[in-house]
């Protein structure tokens, strides 16, 4: 018996992305799914949307007030009639045969929750792709995190996830957390005994951020969040967590190193990795102009996430604040 889906889409505002979205699911070649839109306090109208797609799609469509996307998601989740709750963030693309794949997978490879990667589409416009090389690149990331090799520990992303609803409502679902909201609910999973895996033909289009600035701030909030999840989930800690502080660490010592001492063989080691992230997103991409905001994008996230980790890990450990009072825009507060 195949398993039975609900699509969960959390969203704020992003009318244009919403309609992407929702064409893509029409063009799958299973169309046995429902979709969930919840709409968490946008500032616009998206009704309109939604009702472009009413009698392509089983589409339900609920608002409520803003509690951000783990809250929002929980809200989705609760109203859905299917077996499995695939969640998919508002600025994602999907191949036709997407949901073909997840209940090709879900029989196929026994686990209580999946997910997939996330790639550039080509109609990505030359930032995007930029963007999506240095969050999915193995000079940043490690590359995908998982593998069919190591399935059972692959920590699913929000953005494209899979749970069993009565997994999911036994664990209580998205916590209260704002940023980091999907790997806090991944290793809650793992506390309980459940399982996890890597499906590697279900990627998503994954659109991110369309400037640096908003890039910038967004994997700065990542940064924050992963001490908070450390100290939620001690058991899980790992030291390349801190990579891209002892990064920004090492770049800001290469300068007094060189400035002070007159020696630039730090910042040296630092243009050796400029380049061979510059060869590499060439390869991929086969663009001069993508490898060269790579390597922008690449700085950026590197600087902005250790950034974000330092000023959490010493708010927590340091000063000894509360996860909460530290970053009151991290947590969903009545």
């Amino acid at each position: 018996m195949k398993p039975t889906i609900s699509i969960i889409v959390a969203i704020f505002n992003r009318k244009d992305e919403l309609f992407e979205l929702l064409t893509s699911l029409t063009q799958q070649t299973d169309k046995d799914f429902e979709v969930i839109i919840v709409d968490d306090g946008s500032l616009i109208d998206l009704q309109p949307t939604i009702q472009h797609f009413e009698g392509m799609l089983t589409i339900k469509y609920f608002r409520k007030d803003n509690s951000g996307p783990g809250l929002t998601r929980n809200y989705g989740a609760r109203r859905a009639e299917n077996e499995w709750l695939v969640f998919v963030d508002s600025d994602v693309i999907v191949e036709k045969d997407y949901i073909e794949n997840i209940k090709k997978d879900i029989l196929e490879i026994s686990c209580d929750a999946f997910g997939g990667a996330d790639k550039a589409h080509k109609g990505f416009n030359l930032m995007q792709k930029a963007i999506s090389y240095s969050m999915t690149s193995v000079f940043t990331t490690g590359g995908i995190r998982g593998n069919k090799k190591a399935v059972s520990k692959f920590q699913p992303r929000s953005f494209n996830m899979g749970v069993k609803k009565e997994v999911f409502d036994q664990v209580g679902g998205f916590s209260e957390m704002r940023i980091g909201e999907d790997p806090d609910l991944s290793m809650t999973l793992w506390e309980n005994g459940f399982t996890t895996a890597f499906f590697d033909d279900i990627a998503v289009y994954h659109k991110r951020r369309v400037d640096f600035g908003k890039f910038s701030k967004q994997v700065y909030q990542f940064g924050c969040a992963r001490p908070i999840l450390n100290q939620r989930h001690p058991n899980y800690v790992k030291l390349s967590f801190a990579f891209p502080t002892l990064f920004l660490l090492g770049y800001i010592i290469g300068f007094l190193e060189y400035f002070v001492l007159g020696n630039g063989f730090i910042l040296a080691l630092y243009g050796l990795y400029t380049f061979l992230v510059f060869f590499h997103a060439l390869m991929v991409t086969k663009n001069i102009s993508i490898a060269g905001m790579a390597v922008i994008s690449t700085y950026i996230q590197m600087f902005s996430y250790g950034y974000g980790f330092l000023k959490s890990w010493i708010f927590l450990n340091i000063f000894r604040m509360k996860p909460e009072d530290a970053f009151p825009g991290h947590f969903y507060k009545k």
